[in-house]
């Protein structure tokens, strides 16, 4: 099957039979929800990139497994020039789109998987490769949109899997039949469940002796028996369902996260791909981690982009843009977002291809990439509020502002410089609010400081990455505790 277009991949959803609630109602048609559509519609923005002729070499690679063409979101990495125009891919779709595309976490789930059960499979002998690379070519060739479901609930964070209370706080096997296994548990804040095809199942943490049942990963289809997704609350969510564009900010597209219940689920054999081997849960992890804390360094800058035109329109709009004080604060914000993308391209120029052949992107580069996500999109918001001013927050309704009695006062009085619409400064401002605490915020602010994974996993692997006793060493040499180098020798 050729790569499908955006409207090809939108109909496809609609053959799904999802078993889906929101706001406690059980959703029949997920595609023309006003709610739901628009994280539709920036999944479909992948999709319609792969055809576009100035996108296409980076939405679009020949497949390490058939050589055929696929959706980048859907392939392997073949060099770390693959792993450079994956971050400059989420940059522009983010530039597009302005919120999360939800894509990334199965990308980069496949690519965890892939090396990770090469190297189980080298040390049993099982054939959890094989399946892999099948499953894949199978997705590859009906361009399927995958879900990489990774965190569990956890319930007692100071407990390990096998030692809570109830065992299904983390995802687990219950039974293991003849056929394939049975698992039962939950993922929670999954992004893109609903406009997904497949889960990718993913253990959520380093596993001991006796969290055997707890390392599993498999696909599971997303509208398989058993499976139940429960949409998450985002702020100002119900505005889409007003008449009227404006309050809703980004209008046309957003992202959305479920509680993804897996209710005694059966995974044939074949869709199988860990079963039991603890020890290499931790490898899949950080592997997983690092190639998704590599992610933050496309999608948040570009995000950023849209967040910073947004912000030096206001300035304009308020007739403040040349201060010497905007102009500073604007400076900052290009310096931070531009950081956080060159921490994502240097992470994938310092690569390296792992025994399965891919390539593993540099996991201290890609942890300090995500530690400085935690922070710098922080300050970006905060200088974007700062400039935009209090209105951001109080300004009245689309309605009020389309009112036949009290329209003319908001117009009046919410104007800027005159030959600037009172209109065209409301929309701006409602995109920022969107961005920054509305409805898109979850995007760029909340997800930025735990999305794969809070500061600390960061920080964790920031120091366990860390040649210590190189930098100790260096620094004992030119200290004259040890040797002094010859320069002349």
């Amino acid at each position: 099957m050729p790569l499908k277009t955006a409207k090809e991949y939108i109909d496809s959803l609609r053959k799904l039979k999802l078993n889906l609630y929101l706001l406690g109602e059980k959703v029949t048609n997920p595609v023309d929800n006003p709610i739901i559509r628009p994280s539709t519609n920036a999944v479909a923005m992948t999709y319609k990139l792969a055809h576009e002729a100035e996108s296409a070499d980076l939405a679009a690679t020949s497949s390490m497994l058939t050589g055929k063409p696929v959706n980048r979101f859907n392939s392997l990495f073949q060099s770390t020039e693959d792993m450079v125009k994956k971050v400059k891919l989420q940059r522009r779709l983010a530039q597009r789109t302005a919120c999360c595309f939800q894509r990334c976490v199965g990308m980069d789930g496949i690519n965890a998987v892939f090396s990770t059960t090469y190297e189980i499979d080298r040390k049993y002998g099982t054939p959890y490769h094989q399946r892999f690379r099948r499953w894949l070519e199978y997705v590859q060739e009906n361009d399927l949109c995958v879900q990489g479901a990774m965190t569990d609930v956890k319930g007692q964070r100071n407990l390990a899997p096998s030692q809570q209370a109830d065992p299904d706080m983390f995802v687990h096997i219950v039974e293991r039949k003849s056929a394939g296994i049975v698992i039962r548990g939950a993922k929670a804040s999954q992004t893109g469940t609903v406009n997904s095809h497949e889960m990718l199942i993913m253990p959520t943490l380093n596993l001991r002796k006796g969290d055997e049942d707890y390392a599993v990963s498999c696909a599971v289809p997303t509208d398989a028996a058993g499976v139940t997704l429960i949409y998450g609350r985002q702020s100002c969510d119900t505005r889409k369902l007003e008449a009227g564009d404006i309050d809703i900010g980004n209008y046309t597209f957003g992202a959305h996260e479920t509680l993804t219940i897996l209710d005694n689920v059966f995974v044939p054999w074949e869709r199988v791909f860990m079963c039991g081997e603890a020890e290499f849960a931790i490898m899949l992890v950080e592997r997983f981690a690092s190639y998704h804390r590599q992610s933050y360094g496309g999608c948040k800058p570009g995000i950023g982009d849209v967040m910073i035109g947004a912000t030096a329109s206001l300035a304009d709009y308020n007739g403040v843009r040349k201060a010497a004080h905007i102009r500073d604060k604007i400076a900052e914000m290009i310096h931070l977002s531009e950081t956080l993308y060159g921490c994502g391209l240097a992470c994938a120029y310092e690569g390296w291809q792992t025994p399965a052949g891919n390539f593993q992107d540099n996991m201290m580069l890609a942890n300090v990439c995500k530690h400085n996500v935690t922070r710098f999109t922080y300050e970006i918001c905060r200088l974007a509020e700062d400039i935009a001013g209090g209105i951001l927050a109080t300004m009245p309704s689309e309605k009020d502002f389309r009112h036949p009695v009290v329209g003319k006062y908001v117009d009046k009085y919410l104007k800027g410089v005159p030959e600037v619409p009172t209109e065209a400064r409301y929309r701006m401002l409602s995109l920022l609010h969107a961005m920054t605490f509305g409805q898109n915020a979850i995007s760029y602010r909340t997800e930025s400081m735990h999305g794969a994974g809070s500061p600390m996993a960061q920080k964790i692997m920031i120091e366990r990455e860390t040649d210590m006793e190189l930098k100790q060493k260096l620094a004992r040499r030119l200290a004259g505790i040890d040797e002094r180098e010859d320069v002349t020798g």
